[in-house]
């Protein structure tokens, strides 16, 4: 048995040549859950997955192996429900209501722009359909969305991150000057010119004694 213990997520900065070349493996939902599980790849190979628990897999990620040799992942068709809007007597914001309603109750949801995938639940079937969504019972890959704080994220790899440089272009105003007051941690040394003409300036009294008679 080949023992398997590190994931490349999505093959990310492996070749896409390797990552072809690469031997698979069709796994369906429920396995891809497991931190630990058995299989055979596209070679006949006898897999061991020995991966840190709380790793979910999806389909194009690459499994390493002890030997050195890369084996891609491939989400395996399964029972579903899909489920689709009613084009004559709704619209895509259906989905949407059911998507909260399959949320509120724990369910897991592969979300598409167009329609929605879940395990097979006739009691949720029924309630999708009293909502007049169309469900449909088909064979597919299945790929539920993963939490927003999964600690394996398998997003498409691009940085979302904003720089918040707000440098005015030529002919726009500039920021507004700085203004100092209490608590400024600007320093307020004057030079010794300023401190001159800050001195106040000494007031003369002439006295003038009175004019003989």
């Amino acid at each position: 048995m080949l023992h398997v213990s590190k994931i490349i997520a999505q093959g990310r900065g492996v070749a896409p040549v390797l990552v072809k070349r690469a031997s698979t493996i069709e796994l369906d939902w429920d396995v891809r859950q497991k931190s630990r599980f058995e299989g055979v790849d596209s070679l006949g190979r006898q897999l061991g997955v020995f991966l840190p628990r709380g790793t979910p897999l999806r389909g194009g990620d690459v499994l390493l192996a002890e030997d050195g040799s890369m084996v891609r992942v491939l989400a395996a068709p399964q029972p579903v429900l899909r489920i689709t809007h009613c084009s004559n007597h709704g619209t895509l914001f259906d989905l949407m209501r059911a998507a909260y309603h399959l949320g509120n109750r724990h369910v897991p949801i592969e979300l598409q722009p167009d329609h929605l995938k879940i395990e097979p639940d006739h009691v949720l079937a029924e309630m999708l359909r009293a909502m007049h969504l169309i469900v449909t019972a088909v064979d597919e890959a299945f790929e539920a969305e993963g939490g927003a704080y999964s600690a394996q994220s398998h997003s498409d790899g691009h940085s979302h991150s904003h720089p918040h440089s707000h440098a005015h272009p030529a002919g726009e105003l500039a920021a507004a000057p700085h203004v100092h007051g209490p608590g400024c941690s600007h320093g307020h040394a004057h030079s010794h010119d300023d401190a001159e003409a800050m001195k106040p300036v000494p007031i003369q009294i002439h006295k003038h004694r009175p004019l003989s008679a």
